[in-house]
């Protein structure tokens, strides 16, 4: 799910490049020998190489994904036990963090969060490097739940701090459950995004939407005792 709110998501509409700038992952500590980074990286990147030199990815085993790496098949075997995993470390690489909210407006930072996912959808329709590794993972329903759980849910979660905020601070009905609110906030964005993909993400998406789903959300005034 755009890939965040770097990279990936920061191309205008319409001249997006074909293959997204990537952050360099965290390396998890683990016990023993300490893993190579620069051999993590080289293993990505020769699976992202490959893909974008036209093959497929039921085409990379993982013989050829070392050789191409210049590391031994001993070295990717330590770090992913099979292709499926390496492929949603590859997903997770095309990745970027969520934007910094600074809590000062929940208007900005609901903005904020909804113009991530424009730029994400920009990304992947533009991209067939993207299409194609994220195409793999959510076809394999274990992965995509793990993508899910590692990646999407901390995205979920921050925006419903902020909706939490909101509701705190008297700016959102607090009579209504958040999840819900939160469906009203994203999912027009992910409706022309991934439902309706013919449909146009322009800028100035993310603030028309925030401020049509606020008004509607926005505790109604009791009249005052006549």
């Amino acid at each position: 799910m755009s890939r965040a709110v770097g990279g990936t998501e920061t191309a205008a509409a319409g001249t997006p490049p074909e293959r997204p700038v990537r952050p360099r992952r965290a390396v998890p500590e683990r016990r023993g020998r300490p893993r190579s980074a620069a051999a993590d990286t080289a293993i990505i990147e020769a699976v992202l190489r490959m893909i974008e030199d036209g093959a497929s990815i039921g085409e990379l085993s993982m013989e050829r994904i070392a050789r191409e790496a210049g590391v031994g098949k001993a070295t990717v075997y330590r770090r992913w036990p099979g292709k499926s995993a390496l492929m949603l470390d590859v997903m997770r690489s095309l990745d970027e963090p969520g934007p910094q909210l600074n809590g000062a407006s929940l208007r900005d930072d609901l903005v904020s969060l909804l113009e991530f996912l424009r730029r994400r959808g920009l990304a992947k329709r533009n991209s067939a490097l993207l299409r194609t590794v994220v195409s793999h993972v959510q076809a394999q329903p274990e992965l995509w739940a793990e993508y899910h759980e590692t990646v999407v849910q901390a995205r979920h979660e921050a925006l419903l701090d902020v909706l939490r905020r909101g509701m705190a601070n008297g700016e959102i009905r607090a009579d209504q459950d958040v999840e819900t609110i939160s469906d009203l906030f994203v999912g027009p964005m992910l409706a022309r995004a991934v439902l309706h993909e013919w449909k146009e993400l322009p800028e100035g998406l993310a603030e028309d939407i925030v401020d049509m789903v606020l008004e509607g959300v926005r505790p109604k005034e009791r009249p005052e005792p006549g």
